[in-house]
């Protein structure tokens, strides 16, 4: 019981924390918040597919599998 009580006011204080942040720096840029929510999950989704299309090409297997192919192109 003890630490489901911490563990919400944990949570509702690093909620207040967030929201805080959020407006503080949205005053500091002079933008509105929900601008300033909707640019910042843009620039995660934009950087999210990023690394995932960069994990694809650089997953360790794949780059064995090549390379093991590319040493044994030459030799058929």
């Amino acid at each position: 019981m003890l630490t489901l009580s911490l563990f919400h006011i944990l949570a509702s204080t690093a909620g207040m924390l967030l929201n805080l942040a959020t407006g503080m720096l949205a005053r500091s840029l002079n933008l509105p918040e929900p601008l300033l929510r909707d640019a910042g999950l843009f620039v995660f989704a934009r950087a999210q597919a990023v690394e995932n299309s960069v994990g694809k090409r650089l997953c360790p297997i794949r780059l064995l599998r090549r390379l093991r192919n590319w040493r044994r192109w030459p030799a058929r």
